[in-house]
Parts: C-alpha cells; sequence; structure tokens
C-alpha cells in the first residue's frame, strides 16, 4: 500500500501517480485509466469496464447464434 496526496490542478484536485505505480499499470502520459468503485473504495485499471460487459454479452450472443455466423462466414 502506498499513500498518495492530493494536490491542485488548475481548478481541479489529482493524485500524482509514482513512476513504479505508472510503470506497474503499463501507462504513460497521455494514456486513459479508470477509476471503478468497488465495496471497500476506488480501484485503478487500464481495462475499459464498459467493454468487457460489451464482450460478454458478445460472447452470449456468439454461442446462441454458433450456426448462423458459421453460414456467414462462408
Amino acid at each position: 500500500m502506498q499513500a498518495l496526496k492530493l494536490t491542485q490542478i488548475g481548478n481541479s484536485v489529482g493524485v500524482i501517480l509514482p513512476r513504479e505505480m505508472l510503470a506497474r499499470l503499463g501507462v504513460t502520459k497521455g494514456d486513459t485509466i479508470y477509476a471503478v468503485d468497488q465495496p471497500d473504495g476506488v480501484r485503478l485499471t487500464v481495462a475499459d469496464p464498459g467493454f468487457a460487459a460489451q464482450m460478454e454479452k458478445a460472447r452470449e450472443i456468439m454461442k446462441k447464434r454458433r450456426a448462423v455466423l458459421r453460414e456467414l462466414a462462408k
């Protein structure tokens, strides 16, 4: 666990992430990270939670419509 301090950035407040944390996340300046609400706090992730939900729905449809997709692939 690492304590992070809040800092004024223009009219907003931000958090400066240490270089080691950026390396663990695999991000650099300009990349997007997501803050996901969790029961015990907030989780930072590089995975888009909306995309994960869309992919799950796509998997369900592909499983249900397997025969149709095979015909379309011909």
